[in-house]
C-alpha cells in the first residue's frame, strides 16, 4: 500500500507519520509538498499534525488554500482514504471535507498528555482492527482541539454513526474530567458520511512502538492496510 504524507510549512509530525509507515509498518510512503498538484498514485493521504503556516488566522485556515488540498479534496470525493491528525483534522474542517470546527481549548491552555478514547465505530477503513467500545490510549498535543458544531450537525453525526472516537476515562465512561479540551459530546474524531475521511485530534502515530510505552495506534495503520488488501 502506498501512503502520501502532506507537508505544509509548519508541519512537525510529518516525519513521525513517515517513520511509522516506512519503518514500523514497512509500507511504501512519499512526502507530498503543499505546492504539489500530483498525489503520485497513493492509496491513502495523511495530513499530519503541526502548525501549518504558523496557524495564523486560525488553525488550518491558510493550509486549505494550498494547491495540494484541491487534489486531496478530489481524491476524497472519488473515495480515496484521507486521515487528518490534529492539525490535519483542523485542515479537513476548514476545507469542508468534515463538518464543524476545532476551537480553542476551553481552559485556553496548550494540552500535551496521554488521554483515553472510547472507540465508537469499528465499521470504517480506519478502525476495523479495533473492537466496538474498546478504550485505547493515545497522546494529544494541541491548543485548538475543542470540537464544536451546531446541534443539527451533532445530531446528524450521531444518527449516521460518524463519531468514531470520544474522550473517556480508562473504563470507557464519558466524563467531563476525561475531556482534555471541552469538545462537545466528548468528540475526539469523526468521519464523513461515506466513511473514507477521518479527522481526529489524538496522535495514533505516536503510539506505535513499545519503546514509546504506547502501541494502541498500530491498529489504525493495520486497519488501513488490511482494508486496502481486502479491497
Amino acid at each position: 500500500m502506498k501512503f502520501g504524507v502532506v507537508v505544509f510549512p509548519g508541519s512537525n509530525c510529518d516525519h513521525d507519520v513517515y517513520h511509522v509507515i516506512r519503518h514500523v509498518m514497512e509500507e511504501s510512503v512519499v512526502y507530498l509538498w503543499h505546492k504539489d498538484t500530483d498525489l503520485q498514485n497513493v492509496d491513502a493521504v495523511i495530513l499530519p499534525g503541526g502548525f501549518s503556516y504558523g496557524d495564523y488566522l486560525r488553525a488550518g485556515a491558510i493550509a486549505r488554500f494550498s494547491p495540494i488540498m484541491q487534489e486531496v479534496v478530489n481524491f476524497a470525493n472519488d473515495g480515496g482514504l484521507v486521515l487528518g491528525i490534529c492539525n490535519g483534522f483542523q485542515v479537513l474542517t476548514e476545507v469542508g471535507l468534515l463538518p464543524g470546527a476545532l476551537t480553542s481549548n476551553d481552559h485556553t491552555r496548550f494540552v500535551c498528555k496521554t488521554v483515553h478514547l472510547r472507540t465508537e465505530n469499528v465499521d470504517t477503513p480506519f478502525t476495523s482492527e479495533y473492537e466496538q467500545g474498546q478504550v485505547i490510549a493515545l497522546p494529544v498535543a494541541h491548543a485548538e482541539g475543542r470540537y464544536y458544531a451546531d446541534t443539527e450537525t451533532l445530531n446528524l453525526l450521531h444518527q449516521e454513526n460518524r463519531i468514531i472516537f470520544r474522550y473517556s476515562d480508562p473504563d470507557g465512561n464519558l466524563t467531563e474530567e476525561s475531556n482534555p479540551n471541552g469538545s462537545l459530546k466528548n468528540i475526539a474524531g469523526i468521519c464523513n458520511k461515506e466513511g473514507n475521511v477521518l479527522g481526529m485530534m489524538p496522535h495514533p502515530e505516536r503510539a506505535c512502538e513499545n519503546i514509546l510505552g504506547l502501541t494502541d495506534g498500530l491498529a489504525m495503520f493495520h486497519s488501513l492496510i488490511d482494508n486496502r488488501v481486502m479491497a
